[in-house]
């Protein structure tokens, strides 16, 4: 039920979302594709995102509440990080905000439908970087640090050297390419299935920043059945370290910059790890040694390679129909892991086009949705964007707002209607095929759901779940505090059984020795 503080809480929200987009928008670059129609299906997606959130998100938090999902996406790659939990909040408004300017929707309809979303975000994106204190990058002055030092000094400790020229440099450079071209495709020419975060400075002039990539096996998008069957993990994680480089800025979307720029030639550090929702944490891939390295990525590189020439062939194939789904589909579901690891994870919720968002298709052409996306995130001149003159907008000082606030004016006057319970979807693709890749080997969706409804890591036990750098760091000799660093450090060869109270130094004096 909404009370006074939980819109002040949410129109909070809104703002602070509202402000960070148009600063993303205005700051980033833009590339316009020239296959798929991006800004036509990103608004079908926002439609998407508003009718079918709140309800999906409240099935989720029936077996796993935000904040669990937050702490435990510290430990998993996926679609966990600032990306995701950016687009969860911004998505959901901006359809919002499309509907109002349409006349189908009050800025007072739906207030507790939009005040729990911003709650969700908010517990979510608390839990998530608590190490580092901050709702998002914007509060952090575009920084990311939401790794505890525990998983840090297990990323530096087992970065493996690498040099300009060298194999491993070579392999793990084509590998990055490769795959970045490959994840660009499966979601339909957008960066959806990569982010990065960080940095951490691991020594006086050193930085690793951390790359995810998601969504890469037979899972949950059905044009990739078929197409992926021979990749073998679901999700890759790639530990960078750059020397002579400092990365001054690492956003929401999870892009970069850095002085001097982050050239081939700075990175002088690498390590894979693959991870989901059933593993205990990072998996190390290929890590044994430097030369093992090497090989895996290039032999990972030719499993890409394969599976981007299989896919273009299918994508060159499809109905704009079919593009316009396909992308609508991967920002709609930028959060479905959440789905995932609760196991309540339903084809039908998150592969289906909402058929309230359907309706708007046949207004969604090209030259309709470039104008209207480009109004509504870029000029900020919507009707419902428009205050008062003597109003100034964060980094534009134009009378304007972003995204509506809710008007307070509903707990006098009573909020608008809900939104209506979820009913069918639409798809113009075929049946999805019951076989997801996972890190238990391929199993059938009853029984990842199962087998994910059942599973919590061992560094979540009651007894650790509350240990945070803050704990450890008043008291780094407890035994709990020694036994969580040890269950870390099972999977590292340079720290295995090492526990808690390393200095950065001795980390690194561990690492040079193992290499």
């Amino acid at each position: 039920m909404v009370d006074y503080v939980r819109l002040l809480e949410a129109n909070n929200a809104i703002q602070t979302i509202g402000d960070d987009t148009y600063w993303l928008c205005v700051t980033r670059t833009v590339q316009e594709s020239k296959l798929f129609p991006v800004p036509s299906y990103m608004l079908l997606s926002y439609l998407c995102c508003f009718y079918r959130y709140p309800e999906l998100l409240r099935k989720v938090e029936a077996k796993m509440k935000a904040e669990e999902i937050g702490d435990r996406s510290r430990a998993i790659g996926g679609k966990f990080g600032n990306l995701p939990g950016w687009g969860l909040p911004t998505f959901f408004l901006l359809g919002r905000e499309m509907l109002i300017n349409m006349g189908v929707l009050r800025p007072e309809d739906a207030a507790e439908d939009v005040a729990y979303v911003m709650d969700f975000w908010r517990r979510f994106k608390l839990a998530q970087q608590r190490e580092d204190g901050h709702l998002n990058a914007r509060e952090f002055g575009q920084r990311v640090q939401l790794l505890p030092e525990r998983r840090i000094q297990r990323f530096h400790a087992d970065l493996h050297h690498c040099a300009n020229g060298d194999r491993l440099h070579s392999a793990a450079q084509t590998f990055l390419a490769t795959i970045s071209q490959y994840g660009f495709l499966v979601s339909c020419e957008s960066r959806c299935t990569l982010n990065n975060s960080g940095p951490y400075k691991i020594g006086p002039d050193r930085e690793m920043i951390v790359r995810e990539f998601s969504d890469l096996a037979q899972g949950d998008y059905p044009w990739l059945d078929g197409i992926a069957d021979d990749v073998p993990y679901p999700n890759l994680t790639v530990t960078m370290e750059a020397t002579d480089c400092h990365f001054y800025l690492m956003d929401d979307w999870g892009s970069f910059e850095s002085r001097p720029e982050f050239t081939s030639e700075k990175m002088t550090g690498i390590g894979l790890y693959t991870s989901d929702v059933l593993s205990e944490g990072y998996t190390p891939v290929g890590m044994g040694s430097a030369e093992e390295l090497a090989e895996t990525f290039e032999k990972l590189t030719d499993v890409f390679r394969e599976a981007t020439v299989k896919l273009w062939k299918r994508v060159a194939g499809w109905s704009r129909d079919q593009m316009m789904d396909a992308g609508a589909l991967v920002y709609f579901s930028l959060i479905k892991d959440f789905a995932h690891i609760a196991g309540v994870y339903d084809v039908d919720d998150w592969m289906k086009i909402d058929e309230r968002a359907d309706r708007f298709r046949p207004l969604l052409n090209d030259e309709f949705g470039r104008d209207f996306l480009g109004e509504m995130v870029g000029l900020v001149d919507l009707p419902s964007q428009q205050l008062h003159e003597y109003a100034m907008m964060q980094h534009s000082n134009n009378p304007a707002r972003y995204i509506s606030h809710i008007p307070y004016s509903v707990l006098t006057d009573g909020p608008g209607p809900s939104i209506p319970p979820m009913q069918g979807g639409i798809t113009h693709f075929g049946e999805k095929q019951d076989c997801y890749v996972t890190s238990a080997g391929r199993l059938t969706l009853k029984e990842f759901n199962q087998r994910a409804s059942e599973f919590r890591p061992a560094q979540m036990a009651d007894e650790y779940r509350f240990l945070c750098d803050t704990s450890v760091r008043l008291d780094p000799a407890s035994a709990r505090v020694q036994s969580l660093y040890k269950l870390e450090q099972e999977q590292s060869p340079a720290l295995r059984g090492k526990g808690a109270g390393l200095s950065r130094s001795e980390v690194e004096a561990l690492r040079e020795k193992r290499s």
